[in-house]
């Protein structure tokens, strides 16, 4: 049985995911999470990793990495960010799933963060790329940016603020922390 429902077996950050954090019908649970059947019946990777050979994620599996998981399989959904999932299974093959869940951690409660004072209505899934791409360090600098604009009232300006010092971040890394569709994937 899983343990962890904030990464998937696959490397995709559930934790970091626009529908984790989301109230009704579409929200996900997380790899193997409650229900996560009823939202993802047909997952070959659960499968494979979970139920035939009981292992945490594939970062773990002697044939990592394998056919099931490819570079097509990465980056397909705009929702998902599926862009660190071959990063994250490195970085759990390299140093642990507890080091990367620790790491994750910090990340997700950033990203509560931002949905708790500059949500907007419209940024959930910017703020859950941001929070999966950006380094740890950059992310807690944005993070730490939002103290300077307390002071605003208006949250659309606020807003726009933070998004400005995030893409700038972002930029001078050139991390593109746009939403992707399947046509850039071609």
């Amino acid at each position: 049985m899983k343990k962890e429902n904030t990464i998937g077996c696959c490397g995709i950050d559930c934790g970091l995911c626009p529908r984790f954090h989301t109230n009704g019908k579409s929200a996900c649970p997380g790899c193997c999470g409650k229900d996560f059947k009823d939202k993802h019946p047909s997952c070959g990777v659960v499968t494979c990793c979970v139920t035939k050979r009981g292992l945490e994620t594939c970062a773990d599996c002697k044939e990592f990495p394998c056919d099931r998981l490819t570079t097509e399989s990465a980056g397909y959904d705009s929702f998902v960010t599926h862009r660190r999932m071959f990063p994250n299974l490195e970085d759990i093959k390299t140093n642990g799933i507890t080091l990367f869940i620790n790491q994750q951690r910090i990340r997700m409660d950033i990203l509560a963060d931002f949905f708790k004072r500059y949500d907007d209505g419209r940024s959930k899934g910017y703020y859950c790329l941001s929070c999966a791409l950006l380094p740890i360090d950059e992310l807690r600098d944005c993070h730490g940016y939002m103290d300077s604009l307390d002071d605003l009232v208006d949250i659309k300006e606020k807003c726009k603020l933070f998004k400005e010092r995030i893409e700038l971040i972002a930029d001078g890394l050139k991390i593109d922390i746009k939403l992707k569709n399947k046509k850039h994937y071609a």
